[in-house]
Parts: C-alpha cells; structure tokens; sequence
C-alpha cells in the first residue's frame, strides 16, 4: 500500500514573538521541520511526503528540502485559511489509493515506532488516532459553572492522524468546512464514520511556545545519551 505523509507546518510564529515560523525555529542545529519531515523518510523507504507551508514561506522550505532531503521525496503545496483548509489542499495530490498520514509539522519528536503503529492500525481499521491519557484531574466547564469528570475517559489527541485515502479523501470532499474541524478525526466522524484510537506517545509535544522548543532540547539530548550508552 503507497503511503503519503501531509505534513502541516501553515503555523505563524506568533505565540513565539517571533517573525519567523516556529516550524523554521532553530532546534539543535537544524530547524524543527527537519526533525519532522527526517523521521517519517526514515519510517519507511517508500513513504511519500506533501509539505503544506504559508505563501510567503514556501522559498524557506524549498530551501529546507534542498539542504538535507532526496528532494524527489517531498512536495511542497500551499496552505489555506485553517489547518481543514490547508489538508484539502495537500490531499489534492493523492491521486492513488493510499494510507494516508497527517502530521502537525512541529510534532517532531515522533518515532519510527508511533508511525509503524499508525500504519499497521490503518491497514486493519481504517484510520488510526494517536491518544495518550490525561495525568492532570479535568472538568468540564458550562459558563461559570464546572463539574469534575473522570480522567480515564479523558483522551489528549496528537498526530499523525492516519486514514485510508478511501476514508480521508471522501470526507474532506463532501463536507464544508465548519469550525469545530479542529482535526482529521472531527472530519471524518462529521463524514458519518467512526474513527479508531491507538497508543500516542508522551514526548510527541506540538511545538507552540518558546519553553516546548527548550523541552524539545532535552528530549533531543536524552535520546543522544541512551543511543551512546547503548
């Protein structure tokens, strides 16, 4: 089965105060695009990558592709007004069946494994939606009221978010956009289908403000220690 990965990287950098897109923000060396668009070429050999980017930063990531990636690998397309927008966009481009990956471009501390995982969950399911548990205590909020709810029903949603283009295609083909879309998995189940959950990862952070981008350091660096001492 082809296996397309849209990376989403449309984000700005204003919650970083900085001019420049937090997915180009330097991370030990190399931008943390970089670390994305890397782990997903090395998951699988024949893996396919559509890069979603702003107008005005597409030179940036040509760039990028040009510096360290087999260029015939990657596609860049523009983006649009939201992230629903900006995935209808890249999934102009799948013209095969596929299983198909959606990954936020500054979610670059993913593994190989997660991404193995998703794939093998499509291929039996239909889609695969990478969750972890919530360690803090929840509740659900109602105007100035609030009501305590159990945390094990509780799941935080990460990507990549992977569906059989059969699946993915038709639903953001045949539904407007609405802005409770916040992700693939809210597309879909809007489409009439369920969606299927499997086993995320606690370092699989979304770089978003400027202390994720030091967390992401350490991680970085403990992954460097274990592989040495291996």
């Amino acid at each position: 089965m082809k296996k397309i990965a849209i990376i989403v990287a449309g984000g700005n950098g204003s919650r970083m105060n900085s001019v420049l897109p937090k997915q180009f923000l330097l991370l030990k060396g190399k931008p943390v695009l970089y670390f994305t668009l890397n782990i997903f070429l090395n998951s699988y050999p024949d893996l396919q990558i559509i890069l979603v980017l702003p107008q005005e930063f597409l030179a940036e990531g040509q760039k990028l592709v040009v510096d360290y990636f087999e260029q015939g690998r990657i596609r860049i397309i523009t983006g649009g007004d939201t992230r629903f927008h900006s995935v209808q966009n890249g999934l102009q481009l799948v013209k095969d069946e596929s299983i198909v990956f959606v990954h936020d471009g500054v979610r670059c501390l993913l593994s190989a494994a997660l991404i193995h995982r998703c794939y093998e969950a499509t291929l039996e399911f239909g889609s695969a939606i990478p969750v972890i548990d919530s360690k803090d205590s929840v509740r659900i909020a109602n105007g100035n009221a609030s009501e305590a709810t159990e945390r094990s029903n509780i799941k935080l949603v990460q990507t990549p978010q992977t569906f059989h283009s059969k699946i993915l295609l038709p639903a953001f083909n045949n539904i407007d956009y609405k802005s409770k879309f916040t992700d693939e998995a809210t597309v879909v189940e809007a489409f009439g289908l369920k969606v299927n959950l499997v086993e995320g990862e606690e370092d699989n952070i979304k770089i978003t403000n400027a202390i994720d981008l030091l967390i992401a350091e350490k991680i970085l660096e403990g992954r460097s220690t274990e592989a040495k001492n291996s």
